[in-house]
């Protein structure tokens, strides 16, 4: 059909129409995501999946704005929760956790910092002179990486030290290309073949900040709601939940929303942003 936007594929002897699902994911999940989608497509081969990746904070303020988004997976599971009290969810549906994240701090390999050795302490090194976090104003991981710094009496000491990435995403970059000495990063991302390979990392103890709960949310203008449950459903089962595994993404613990969060939020109470 000449003219026409509708994307087509052959199926055996008849022609189906592809389905669109686009995913708005936090920066941590770059990686396991990727892997997520490919399987997801395996299973689900007429669907097309596109992710935009950003900071929780970030894309939680263009949900707000009406961006065009099936499905959202925040690193902070307080964004889904305001979400879906604004009524922003699709009807039916409710905020899901789907994972449990961690931070570490994170070296270039040919570092002469000996961060697996040494761990927090590394950071009153000499040596280290820029430490990347992510910006805690609106990334999840960023709070996470401050809590922990001031859990260990060391905020202070190094606060004139840190370099602001817009997500966790960025903030691997600095450390990857040399702008920063260190960073304090998502373990799921110290994980993944491109840092796995490249530096070595120490896993900041969990008692250090609060718990990362990851959650997600079916948005209500979702284009196609039968992809994104079905996606949803894909990142929720064993075989979802094992890709995230890979990443060092831990189980919620079966934890539930009750519906007395979902109507009625403590609206004094701001996002952790990480």
């Amino acid at each position: 059909m000449i003219g026409s936007t509708a994307a087509w594929f052959a199926v055996g002897q008849g022609v189906e129409r592809v389905r669109h699902l686009r995913v708005a994911a936090a920066a941590d999940l770059r990686y396991a995501m990727e892997d997520l989608v490919r399987v997801f497509r395996q299973r689900h081969p007429d669907v097309a999946v596109e992710v935009v990746y950003g900071s929780s904070g970030s894309l939680y303020a263009q949900i707000l704005n009406r961006a065009p988004f099936d499905v959202f997976f925040s690193a902070d599971a307080e964004y889904p929760r305001r979400l879906a009290a604004q009524g922003l969810a699709l009807p039916g549906s409710r905020p899901f956790l789907y994972g449990v994240g961690f931070i570490v701090l994170w070296a270039r390999r040919e570092s002469s910092v000996d961060v697996e050795r040494l761990g927090m302490t590394v950071l009153q090194d000499p040596s280290v002179r820029r430490i990347a976090i992510a910006n805690p104003q609106h990334a999840p991981y960023g709070r996470a990486a401050v809590a922990a710094l001031k859990y260990f009496g060391m905020y202070d000491a190094v606060v004139r030290k840190l370099v602001y990435g817009e997500n966790i995403s960025q903030a691997a970059q600095f450390v990857q290309s040399g702008a920063a000495d260190i960073g304090i990063l998502a373990l799921s991302l110290a994980l993944a073949p491109a840092l796995r390979d490249t530096g070595r990392y120490w896993k900041i103890p969990p008692v250090a900040y609060p718990p990362i709960e990851q959650a997600g949310m079916i948005l209500p203008w979702a284009q196609d709601p039968a992809a994104a449950q079905a996606f949803r459903d894909f990142v929720l089962s064993a075989e979802g939940q094992a890709i995230l595994a890979r990443y060092g993404f831990e189980k919620p613990g079966g934890r539930k929303f009750s519906d007395e969060v979902i109507r009625q939020p403590d609206r004094t109470v701001q996002p952790m942003g990480r």
